[in-house]
């Protein structure tokens, strides 16, 4: 199977965004991708809490989204949107944004949703402050689709340092997991890599990272390095810094292999941190 990932460094003007993300789902649809990866944020990026929210739109008037269903159809794709701001007064009456991504079928039709649901709430060294929670409101619902080739178990960004989460994917049967991302530079740089290798080697899955690089409109920097990674934990593809598009062959049967080799899936027991002896009461 070939997979499509996409690096941006998506800025504040939406309808540029959406075309550049169009231009280049075009190109590797064109050079036989099945399936394509974008990184989380990818329709605006924009730290600004109340300039956010201003402008961002419903699923029905969202551009990037749009024009990516255009693709999927036209070109018998599927994508996987790493996420995008969405205005949704049904799951965030308070006024804040859902962190949401979006799997689209090679119909063009929306096949599965989920919304980010560890929030980045953060102090870093640097003096970087950031409070996710201010814009967007947590998901509750963890989120997998069968592709017919196999399947696809969906993850943003934060969400990557909770391995509970990849654990139920795969337990319920994820081959590939999507980990899209708007990683800082410090903690890109000492903790990327290691995790995303992590939770390949823990579920025995696939793991996608289409991510953000480079110096936005916003003022952040975002560590770029969009990784594709084997059950077995190798590297098959790190982008660098530069925006772009690459493709990259994933062999599905390489997810039998590595859980039958390291079982550890089938042994994992359900434990209660209460119940660890010498527990805090």
């Amino acid at each position: 199977m070939r997979a499509g990932v996409i690096q941006t460094r998506t800025g504040l003007d939406m309808e540029r965004n959406a075309r550049e993300l169009a231009e280049a789902a075009e190109r590797l649809a064109a050079d036989g991708a099945d399936i394509l990866f974008t990184p989380e944020m990818c329709g605006l990026l924009d730290r600004d809490s109340a300039r956010l929210k201003a402008a961002a739109r419903h699923e029905a008037d969202d551009p990037a989204l749009a024009a990516l269903r255009q693709v999927a159809k036209a070109r018998g794709v599927a994508v996987a949107i790493g996420s995008l701001a969405i205005r949704d007064e049904v799951t965030a009456p308070d006024g804040r944004l859902a962190n949401r991504s979006f799997l689209i079928g090679r119909d063009g039709e929306i096949r599965a949703r989920y919304d980010k649901m560890h929030l980045f709430d953060v102090d870093l060294p640097n003096g970087d402050r950031y409070r996710e929670s201010s814009s967007f409101i947590g998901g509750e619902r963890v989120q997998l689709a069968d592709m017919g080739w196999g399947r696809l178990g969906l993850t943003i960004c934060y969400d990557v340092r909770f391995p509970q989460l990849h654990n139920a994917l795969a337990l319920a049967g994820a081959d590939i997991i999507a980990q899209p991302a708007a990683f800082t530079v410090p903690t890109g740089e000492a903790h990327w890599h290691v995790l995303l290798r992590a939770r390949a080697i823990e579920t025995g899955a696939f793991v996608v990272a289409a991510a953000q690089s480079g110096r936005h409109e916003d003022g952040r920097e975002t560590y770029g390095h969009s990784l594709a990674i084997d059950p077995w934990g190798r590297v098959l593809l790190d982008m660098g810094t530069e925006s772009g598009a690459a493709l990259v062959e994933l062999d599905l049967a390489q997810v039998a292999d590595a859980r039958a080799r390291i079982p550890n899936l089938r042994h994992a027991r359900p434990l209660n941190p209460a119940e660890v002896a010498g527990a805090a009461e």
